[in-house]
């Protein structure tokens, strides 16, 4: 199995009898990538600027919004066989795909970089807080190693071997010591009565929210090409994202106002309420999003030049690992909604492409035209629209946010130019 993920071309239709993944395959894969110290990290940001319960109310609305869309774009990698990028030749044309072929590569570079940081960062304090030793360069080539060599493995063995057979079982007992101490060490109904200072509107929170999964649309199909049943695959990997990052975004909000809504001691206040054991777990778990990172950036560049994805998966390791060393935390939030700007519309397109204009037929001429040379104009003018719906909505009405609606200009305009071309 790890040969096929190693060597199977991402712009070729994975075979009916090579698809493997079964929907507790997808739960496991989803629920994993939603937990994490990012996701923490992210509902810290949502207060003290908005109440706890309000907060509560933009993570769920924010991540079923998200779900429903990333599940979506998982079906399409599900009914084709083909990653992420090779779904998106079939929207914008092969030369049209070189695009997101591109900054797809450079972002996951900085997810990558971002989860060594958040991994070396944690792991640093508590082996500081509990042993008196410090030494971020020593986690930070440990944990890009470590996340390098899965990258280099594939998806298939790692879900497998890792995840099924004990990673989630040591994850739920982790999450769940988690949550566990916060209701026995915190007054929850106090912190729920704690007013927000109004610093975030609703709106604006579940944009953020909503970047979580987001941020995944680029990534999943290169894991469901892999499923055996397009029904599987899709309630499989909603249903594990969406508890998690509920849970994990519910977790990040609780203990940044454990911690006087400063996200500089969220780590602090995970240790000291007890949670020292489990953080080191999820510490370990955040691996995988990282495994995650590397694997599909290689995906993506193996769509335009002709280098194995083990190779590619190499450098872009080492390449996360030297970023880690040197770039700081404090653009987290700007890079989650930026990458929201170019990712949302986009994939408003490819929605509309496949759901509607093809309702879901897809047959081997326009997987051979993939493979060509081809530019859909109308796919990429609608993208290119919806960029700049996203961009005028964040500078002119950033109460409301601005993900969803540049993701619903993207879809109208492409299904109207799609008609217009019809007639």
């Amino acid at each position: 199995m790890a040969q096929l993920d190693d060597t199977y071309d991402p712009l070729t239709s994975v075979p009916r009898d090579r698809r493997v993944f079964g929907a507790f395959d997808a739960f496991s894969l989803w629920f994993s990538l939603g937990i994490g110290l990012l996701v923490l990290q992210a509902g810290a940001f949502l207060v003290p600027g908005l109440s706890l319960g309000v907060a509560f109310a933009a993570i769920v609305t924010g991540t079923v919004l998200g779900v429903v869309l990333l599940a979506a774009a998982g079906l399409v990698g599900a009914d084709t066989g083909l990653s992420a990028i090779g779904t998106l030749r079939l929207a914008l044309g092969a030369r049209g795909a070189a695009i997101p072929a591109v900054l797809n590569a450079v972002q996951l570079t900085g997810w990558g970089a971002f989860e060594i940081i958040a991994m070396r960062d944690s792991a640093n304090a508590l082996a500081k807080q509990t042993f008196g030793f410090s030494s971020p360069l020593m986690w930070t080539l440990l944990f890009g190693g470590l996340a390098t060599a899965l990258a280099i493995l594939g998806p298939v063995s790692f879900v497998r071997r890792f995840l099924r057979a004990w990673g989630l079982w040591l994850l739920l007992g982790g999450a769940a010591w988690l949550t566990w101490r916060l209701l026995a060490d915190h007054d929850l109904t106090g912190l729920m009565a704690k007013a927000g200072t109004g610093e975030m509107s609703f709106g604006a929170g579940v944009d953020l929210v909503v970047a979580m999964p987001l941020s995944w649309l680029p990534l999943i199909a290169d894991y469901t090409r892999f499923g055996r049943s397009p029904r599987g695959m899709f309630w499989g990997s909603a249903a594990g994202y969406l508890l998690a990052n509920i849970w994990f975004m519910g977790l990040g909000a609780c203990y940044a106002l454990v911690a006087g809504g400063s996200q500089e001691m969220l780590l602090t206040a995970l240790a000291a309420s007890g949670g020292g054991i489990a953080l080191l777990l999820i510490v370990i778990d955040e691996t995988d999003n990282t495994f995650a990172d590397i694997h599909s950036a290689a995906i993506s560049t193996a769509t335009l030049v002709r280098v194995r994805p083990a190779r590619l998966a190499l450098g872009f390791g080492a390449i996360c690992t030297a970023i880690a060393l040197f770039a700081p935390m404090g653009q987290y939030e700007n890079f989650l909604l930026l990458i929201g700007s170019v990712f949302a519309p986009l994939f408003g397109v490819l929605l509309t492409d496949h759901f509607i204009v093809r309702r879901r037929r897809v047959d081997a001429a326009d997987l051979e035209a993939s493979r060509g040379s081809g530019l859909n104009l109308p796919g990429l003018a609608a993208w290119a629209i919806g960029v700049g719906a996203y961009q005028a909505l964040s500078r002119l009405a950033p109460d409301i946010g601005a993900t969803l609606p540049a993701f619903v200009v993207a879809s109208a305009v492409y299904g109207g130019l799609r008609l217009m071309r019809k007639r």
